[in-house]
């Protein structure tokens, strides 16, 4: 079985030190850096403006996944591209043209990812997952960090991997919110092919070594 793609979150990051945090992830076996952008309307908080997300994505040296919890997230497709972003994922519930959305994230360049809120079923993708390049299952309830696992979303993965078998998609599954060594390890036992962790890393005495207990979950 092939290791999880590992998304450390950097809305866990110290701000104060984002250089130095970014760096570690850079020297670490990360996948991508996972940035969570919040608007203060569809989740209760705001997190980073474009100003500073510029200058992160200078710092990095992998690939952004960049999750947009914002309504009418087609207005900053070409913001989100400018950062060289590799992969850019909107949310089911803010996209009442959701497949419109889609193909202009994948017009501009990028992979088109779909994040489902703890509440909203899997079968809510089933007339567009062969479109997708990923899709992001929330098991916590989106807009804080820290937050504890929701069980129910291994049922959920189930669902998903055998919705993406049955239609022959290719789409990626991650998973985010309340990732740890633990959860991590059901999440990759269940078909997880990408964890996004947070606290887990950025509150782990070493990061470096975090990342690589999870990658080899």
């Amino acid at each position: 079985m092939s290791k999880p793609i590992i998304a450390p979150s950097l809305l866990s990051a110290n701000f104060l030190n984002l250089r130095e945090d970014i760096d570690k992830i850079n020297s670490s076996e990360a996948d991508w850096l996972h940035v969570d952008i919040m608007d203060g309307v569809f989740v209760p908080n705001i997190s980073f403006g474009f100003p500073v997300l510029k200058q992160m994505a200078d710092l990095t040296t992998k690939p952004l996944d960049v999750h947009l919890m914002i309504v009418q997230p087609e207005k900053f497709i070409k913001e989100i591209k400018e950062l060289g972003t590799m992969m850019m994922n909107v949310h089911y519930e803010t996209c009442t043209h959701l497949h419109r959305v889609v193909q202009q994230i994948k017009d501009a360049g990028m992979k088109a990812g779909v994040t489902l809120n703890p509440a909203t079923p899997v079968v809510m993708l089933k007339d567009i997952i062969t479109e997708l390049d990923m899709v992001l299952l929330m098991s916590v309830n989106p807009g804080f960090g820290g937050q504890k696992f929701i069980p129910q979303t291994l049922n959920k993965l189930k669902e998903l991997r055998e919705l993406i078998d049955e239609t022959g998609s290719h789409a990626l599954i991650e998973v985010d919110g309340g990732v740890n060594l633990e959860t991590g390890k059901l999440l990759v036992e269940g078909g997880a092919d990408a964890l996004v962790a947070g606290n887990a890393v950025f509150k782990a005495p070493d990061m470096v070594q975090m990342i690589s207990q999870l990658k080899n979950l």
